[in-house]
């Protein structure tokens, strides 16, 4: 077992295990680490807690050091001096006339390097860019391409229903999601209607589906022919979320929902029948 806390860098970001040696560290303070790209500022999201090795990446870096104001002060000048570097960076491209957006800029917390996101098509020969940039910056320049999924999380904004991107409020992390996430939750397949800002299948669509995925494996499927208190009759529609079944019944002309567990019960009385 080790014992860690949880770092995040960026809001919404990803949380990385450090080792707080000895140091007294709160919640929600901030820490100097030591990271694979150099001496970084972080705020601790998880307190002081036991992981197993399955869950740490080894070696496990250590916490350095608490924060102090001066860092807090470096941070902020570090934001503003990636403001400047957008604006010239962004010039620089229309200069070479790449076909490149430039979406953020940011600066390691030791200055070492100088971070620019953009998004494109295809590849960029971005070479000249790059001498040009070290020029300005006399610095480490290093050019990332990232996808739409990443653009909307750092770009922000609001979604369909009316509330701030999950990806840039909470979301550590995107999980796969599929078209039969909405299939199976009875959504409109409308891509307007299931898509976020990014382009992508939303990533809500993912929160309730194992529940649905859970409750499917309960209930029968559509088409399918069953026994009811009323009669045999054919299945026509389910209601996930409170377990209810429609169903067809000839005999008496006309469709009526059935619980699950009134479903069981006539399942369970003909199965003895049939014995």
């Amino acid at each position: 077992m080790y014992e860690v806390v949880g770092v995040r860098f960026k809001k919404a970001g990803k949380i990385y295990y450090f080792d707080p040696g000895d140091l007294e560290i709160l919640n929600e303070s901030f820490v100097i680490v030591e990271t694979a790209r150099g001496i970084e500022y972080g705020k601790v999201v998880i307190d002081k807690k036991q992981v197993g090795e399955n869950d740490v990446v080894l070696p496990l870096k250590k916490v350095v050091r608490n924060a102090n104001e001066k860092d807090t002060l470096a941070v902020e000048e570090n934001k503003k001096a990636a403001q400047q570097a957008f604006h010239l960076c962004t010039e620089k491209i229309t200069e070479h006339k790449l076909d490149m957006k430039l979406v953020d800029v940011e600066y390691t917390f030791d200055r070492n390097k100088v971070i620019f996101y953009f998004t494109a098509d295809g590849r960029i020969d971005f070479r000249e860019l790059v001498k040009d940039l070290a020029s300005i910056f006399r610095t480490r320049i290093e050019l990332r391409q990232i996808g739409v999924r990443d653009e909307a999380k750092m770009l922000g904004g609001i979604g369909p229903c009316g509330r701030m991107l999950c990806c840039s409020t909470f979301l550590g992390d995107f999980e796969p999601v599929s078209i039969k996430m909405a299939k199976d939750q009875n959504l409109s397949l409308n891509p307007a209607k299931i898509s976020g800002l990014c382009g992508r299948l939303m990533c809500c669509l993912k929160y309730e589906n194992d529940y649905y995925e859970e409750v499917k494996k309960e209930l029968p499927d559509v088409g399918e022919y069953i026994a009811t208190p009323d009669g045999r009759g054919r299945v026509v529609g389910l209601n996930m979320l409170e377990k209810l079944v429609q169903v067809d019944l000839p005999e008496l002309e006309k469709v009526t929902e059935y619980t699950i567990d009134e479903l069981m019960k006539e399942k369970e009385l003909f199965t003895q029948a049939t014995e």
